[in-house]
């Protein structure tokens, strides 16, 4: 009798989809995978109902892959029973890792996002001044729609998580070496981010490019100057997320001569990522003189989107407090 096949779990919560498209895009490693594995569930490609998982027995998923953020109360509501009825489970991708795009939503709440799309956006056309609501009746019967949060949260500040694969989206390799490593049970201790644990920097081939002394003396956005596809990003004045970011992305943007946006979330001696490339910025601009400082400074272009453009729900700050807006 041939041994059973672990039983594996797909999940979408808040992203823009490309996590569920990194599966897909295994190719032929795919049928790698669906040889290796029974997916009981995996409702964006194949016919599975919430029923379906409600109705196994818990801890009989051997591993649920989870993308996205949690932002509605739907997808609060799948990864707790997806939690009861795995085994483990893995954060996939930067939405579930760190809160991701859809995170940059703490800047704001359920009042002022629900405001801007359905009242203030160039190509709203809304003269009722409709918005969504949780419940309304429609020919006598009630239809309801998941809550809304006010905060987006990260999937470990949901519910307990085993691993993470980090990326906006995991690359193929980082995900077929995370999948051989749980069929073999050789993985790392629990909470590890299956990636090398050094910065971006390290293995970037601009490295050697970079001054002894690195020092800037203003910040350009990539379409303000034609960018040396050899020298280091921050060298030619352009952000790069590399020292705060961790490697393991195989540069993929790099090699497009796009700097590093930060997607792979910082190291595990870093506490804040964020607030370790403002540090980093800090450390490099070439001049004392404040007025100097804040005129440089000034000049890039929402900073604390761009500094925490994948870590906002994960990092210190966590959301904006609504009383600033008001």
């Amino acid at each position: 009798m041939s041994k059973q096949k672990p039983k594996v779990a797909f999940y979408w919560c808040s992203s823009c989809g490309g996590c569920e498209e990194s599966i897909v895009d295994l190719a032929e490693d795919i049928l790698k995978v669906t040889d290796a594995v029974d997916i009981v569930f995996w409702p964006v490609a194949l016919d599975f109902k919430r029923k379906d998982v409600e109705a196994m027995e818990d801890n009989s998923i051997d591993v649920s892959f989870i993308n996205g953020a949690v932002r509605l109360s739907e997808q609060q509501e799948m990864v707790e029973l997806l939690r009861k009825k795995s085994k483990m489970v893995v954060a996939h991708g930067s939405c579930a890792h760190m809160g991701g795009i859809p995170g940059l939503g703490n800047f704001w709440n359920k009042e002022t996002i629900f405001h801007r799309a359905y009242h203030t956006t160039p190509s709203t056309d809304n003269p009722d001044g409709t918005v969504p609501l949780e419940k309304t009746k429609v020919d006598g019967k009630e239809l309801s729609l998941p809550r809304f949060f006010d905060t987006v949260r990260s999937l470990d500040q949901v519910i307990d998580v085993d691993y993470y694969l980090p990326g906006c989206a995991p690359p193929r390799d980082i995900i077929m070496n995370a999948v051989q490593a749980i069929l073999k049970g050789e993985l790392p201790p629990k909470g590890s981010v299956l990636s090398p644990n050094k910065s971006l920097c390290d293995d970037c081939d601009r490295n050697d490019s970079k001054p002894e002394k690195l020092a800037i003396s203003e910040i350009k956005r990539p379409w303000e100057v034609e960018l040396d596809p050899e020298k280091c990003f921050l060298a030619q004045g352009v952000l790069c997320m590399g020292p705060a970011t961790r490697t393991g992305c195989g540069e993929r943007c790099i090699e497009a001569n796009m700097p590093c946006r930060g997607c792979f979330g910082p190291t595990d001696q870093v506490y804040d990522q964020g607030a370790k490339f403002l540090s980093s910025i800090a450390s490099i601009l070439d001049t004392d003189d404040e007025k100097e400082i804040e005129k440089i400074v000034n000049t890039i272009v929402d900073p604390a989107g761009t500094f925490y453009r994948f870590s906002l729900p994960a990092s210190t700050l966590r959301r904006k407090k609504m009383e600033a807006i008001k």
